[in-house]
């Protein structure tokens, strides 16, 4: 963690945690800790849920924001933390201000909304970078602005029709009509009239008569078209506005949340995700956060029968957790439920890692089922030190020690090595914390766990990390071969290229491993050479003389610039004698080579 932030929290934490956040330790709002975050914008895609935010810099006195940053979720308790795929480096002809955005998905492409400060006319301009994957990277659609008029907090709503429309403003409050290519529109900007039934009364400011402020957020349910908006500064409220059609007319319905929380600002995001409806909004809650360090969070809500959104508080719990995490594949470092003393970056093995461990720090995971044991823990380490130790607790960060792993000094902070420790008395489902000891200074880089079960290896896959090379895997068709340009984690991975036909892939003969009429849980990660197919695990079993395939994972599109998690839950069941059962990825349709790593299936 960067001193000024570690600094903060740890000093003035202790206290502002009595103070302010009695359970702090059980708390799971606000989502991120490790920085300052703003400005909120969910997006579900593929299953998961992605949050975009902006980012406070530490110690900032202004809204002196550099960069946005990207998390996800697929239980709305672990956050993994994606780092930052864009920043006002990514638009050349921007020199500060990279505030409020919105990411659209649509064309295969994510979109991403921004304001920022255009170097030429020294104005708010809103641009927009387009990505590949939801995690990016971006790049400048345009190498200029979208549109200009001096105002910001742009939305984007893709109507039923096809329509899509931008909205942004603040003092005022505009929309225009998005073309097909999403980064050009057809028309002159539209202002949107803020009368006072539309969208309330403001007292006491003959220049802003209405409660519109800023950060409009416009979505469409069940036929009605809402307006969620940042209100009456200074401090601001989120309130909403109606509409029969994207366009209008609006009529203001009430307060979604109060003015609460430290931060004189706000900003709303609504979405649905695994059946439910999600509030994400910023505060000051973090030690040291204010007006300017604020961070995201997240309420869970139901509407009311009528489609009026009720009254929703902030909270230091946050939303029940959506599921369980599975400790028996593997899982990234940086996706916590919280994480105290910590920090994130880039890791040299791809993805993110947790980093700058000192003595006494933690990263806390929520809900882990354990199911009837497990009997050791594997960690993904790194020290530039003498190393330290990780704690395998439960319950809570001084909670029952079920094992202790050993990290040795590797000579340089991603120089990566596994550790693997017995642990003992983990079962059902509890909270893991990671806790970390050792000397002064920084101690050890983590980049990712996994636990074995109790009483068998777990992963029925040899090989699963694909880092020894194409050892238990071949082919159904085409060229088998270990890849190190491009790995999910650790550095390499599988590359099934020169593929004649969908069904072949990489695969793996699994027919001694199985028990008839059980469940097995596949995760595996893959990544198109070329192209977008849409990817899939399957199982071909052979009994009797008679071959049936098993879909293990629903199937999803997969693209050459990320890699995509592959997971499912299946029933695997035979007549007669199994003779033959293969593993294999394949696609739906087209012969695209193929990536895949961290496969489990267990």
């Amino acid at each position: 963690m960067r001193p000024a932030l570690r600094t903060v929290l740890c000093t003035v934490g202790l206290l502002l945690a009595t103070m302010l956040f009695p359970s702090l330790a059980r708390a799971d709002n606000p989502i991120v800790q490790t920085i300052y975050t703003a400005d909120p914008a969910p997006l579900v895609h593929n299953g998961r849920l992605y949050l975009y935010t902006g980012h406070d810099e530490d110690g900032s006195t202004y809204f002196t924001m550099r960069d946005w940053r990207v998390y996800s979720t697929t239980d709305m308790a672990n956050w993994t933390d994606h780092g930052s795929p864009m920043s006002l480096a990514t638009f050349a002809w921007a020199d500060a201000n990279a505030w409020a955005g919105h990411v659209a998905y649509r064309n295969g492409k994510f979109y991403w909304y921004v304001p920022v400060r255009n170097r030429a006319t020294g104005g708010m301009a809103i641009g927009v970078a387009v990505g590949d994957s939801p995690t990016g990277p971006f790049r400048d659609a345009l190498g200029r602005p979208l549109v200009e008029n001096g105002e910001i907090d742009p939305n984007v709503l893709i109507d039923d029709s096809g329509q899509a429309y931008l909205y942004w403003g603040n003092p005022r409050l505009w929309y225009v009509r998005l073309n097909t290519d999403m980064i050009s529109f057809s028309g002159s900007p539209t202002q949107i009239p803020l009368t006072t039934a539309g969208f309330g009364t403001r007292n006491g400011n003959a220049d802003r008569p209405t409660l519109y402020e800023e950060g409009p957020w416009v979505f469409k349910r069940n036929n009605l078209y809402y307006n969620v908006f940042a209100a009456e500064c200074c401090s601001e409220f989120i309130g909403y506005s109606t509409a029969p059609s994207a366009t209008g007319p609006w009529t203001y319905r009430g307060t979604v949340m109060p003015k609460q929380g430290s931060s004189f600002t706000n900003h709303p995001g609504i979405i649905d995700f695994a059946g439910s409806s999600y509030f994400f909004y910023h505060n000051g809650a973090l030690p040291g956060g204010g007006g300017y360090t604020r961070s995201v969070a997240v309420e869970k809500f139901t509407y009311n029968a009528d489609g009026t959104i009720p009254t929703i508080n902030m909270t230091t719990a946050g939303p029940p957790q959506v599921g369980t995490l599975d400790p028996f594949v593997r899982q990234e470092a940086e996706t916590v439920a919280w994480a105290s003393g910590v920090e994130t970056e880039a890791s040299g093995e791809g993805g993110m890692n947790v980093g700058f461990i000192e003595n006494g720090d933690y990263v806390k995971v929520k809900g882990v089922s354990f199911g009837t044991g497990a009997s050791s823990f594997t960690a993904r380490v790194a020290s530039g030190t003498s190393g330290g130790q990780i704690e395998v607790r439960l319950g809570s960060a001084t909670g029952t020690l079920v094992g202790t792993c050993t990290v040795p000094g590797t000579g340089g902070w991603q120089n990566w090595t596994s550790v693997t420790c017995p642990v003992s008395g983990a079962t059902g489902t509890r909270d893991l914390y990671l806790r970390f000891a050792g000397g002064s200074g920084y101690l050890l880089n983590l980049n990712w766990w996994q636990f074995t079960p109790s009483g068998g290896s777990g992963n029925l896959l040899a090989n699963g990390t694909m880092e020894d090379g194409t050892t238990g895997w071949t082919s159904s068709g085409g060229t088998l071969s270990s890849a190190t340009d491009v790995a999910h984690g650790g550095s390499r991975s599988l590359l099934n290229s020169g593929r004649t036909a969908a069904w072949q892939g990489p695969h793996q003969n699994v027919t001694a491993r199985l028990t008839n009429g059980k469940s097995y849980t596949t995760s595996v990660w893959v990544r198109s050479q070329s192209g977008t197919p849409s990817a899939k695990a399957t199982l071909a079993l052979t009994a009797n003389g008679t071959t049936n395939y098993v879909q293990l994972t629903p199937a999803q599109t997969v693209n050459a610039n990320g890699w995509t998690q592959l997971t499912g839950t299946a029933t695997v069941s035979w007549t007669g004698t199994l003779t033959n059962a293969s593993f294999y990825v394949e696609t739906a349709a087209g012969t695209d080579g193929l990536h895949i790593d961290d496969a489990s299936f267990q």
